[in-house]
């Protein structure tokens, strides 16, 4: 996601600013965006379809928000936000849908990762699912970040408004809690 190289992304915004060029560079963003936005939003809601429609709603919400768009962080940083604001979002309606509690909304997630019919037969990768469903929503977020993405503290302080430090404690606590699972789980 964080990837893309400077003068790119400048030219995008560039075109995404101009009325008579913004929705060919809109579809720009979607051809470039959508497989890690998806990839993002699917370690968080778990379920393909519910995944697919959250990538369309954070599509729509970026297009009718696109002229609030300063250009202040990078065009990737903007959408995954936005994308996350969208995931959270879906999260808490299932929770409230389903009737779940916080401590419900685990073994939840466990049940749809193994009822996952896209999952290939890894078991090592099935585990590591389980084990980061089992963590607490923030600390799932920021391990998801790290880990998969290999996102900096600095970028996900940007998207998730919480300090470099408070980040890296999430991220440990998240490791120790996931090595636990493997622990208890071999």
């Amino acid at each position: 996601m964080g990837r893309e190289l400077p003068q790119e992304n400048e030219k995008l915004i560039e075109r995404l600013r101009k009325p008579e060029s913004c929705r060919d560079a809109f579809n720009e963003v979607m051809r470039l965006y959508s497989e890690p936005l998806y990839w993002q939003i699917r370690r968080m809601v778990e379920n393909h379809d519910d995944a697919a429609d959250v990538l369309q709603n954070t599509f729509m919400k970026a297009w009718q928000s696109i002229e609030n768009f300063r250009g202040d962080a990078k065009l990737s940083t903007w959408l995954y936000k936005i994308a996350l604001n969208e995931s959270i979002t879906f999260l808490g309606k299932e929770r409230k849908r389903l009737s779940l509690s916080i401590d419900d909304e685990e073994s939840h997630l466990v049940n749809l990762i193994e009822a996952d019919e896209w999952v290939d037969g890894d078991e090592l990768a099935l585990q590591l699912r389980k084990a980061v469903a089992s963590l607490p929503e923030k600390q799932r977020i920021v391990f998801n970040m790290k880990y998969f993405d290999e996102m900096k503290y600095e970028q996900m302080s940007e998207i998730l408004g919480t300090s470099v430090g408070a980040l890296k404690a999430s991220y440990h606590l998240a490791v120790k809690k996931i090595e636990k699972y493997f622990g208890e789980n071999e």
